[in-house]
């Protein structure tokens, strides 16, 4: 499935100040065959927290591809919102164009 993609996102919360050991599972998969080598990756993170995490997530990601740039990057803090919360977030205008903006520099970086 990932061969297959132009491009990919990554997202996750952060364990114990560090990358979930499902997610470095994963990447680690996927290294070691072609499949993520040279794809351009972009990060969406939820929290307002988590610095560690994305440290980490940042090395190995650069690591992995020639293609991982710090942008495009979005962040929301959705940390204590309900589902509906989260929704109605992004109901709002400016929201819903940080995440069009993301995409299309995402995108762009796909060629």
């Amino acid at each position: 499935m990932v061969r297959d993609c132009d491009g990919v996102s990554a997202s996750s919360p952060e364990y114990v100040r560090a990358i979930p050991g499902g997610l470095k599972n994963a990447i680690d998969w996927l290294v070691s065959r072609d499949e993520l080598i040279g794809k351009p990756i972009a990060k969406l993170h939820a929290s307002h927290r988590g610095g560690d995490m994305l440290g980490q997530l940042r090395q190995v990601l650069a690591t992995v591809s020639q293609r991982f740039s710090e942008d495009p990057f979005l962040r929301f803090d959705l940390m204590k919102m309900s589902p509906d919360g989260i929704m109605h977030h992004f109901e709002a205008p400016e929201h819903r164009l940080a995440v069009k903006d993301f995409l299309d520099r995402l995108a762009a970086r796909c060629g």
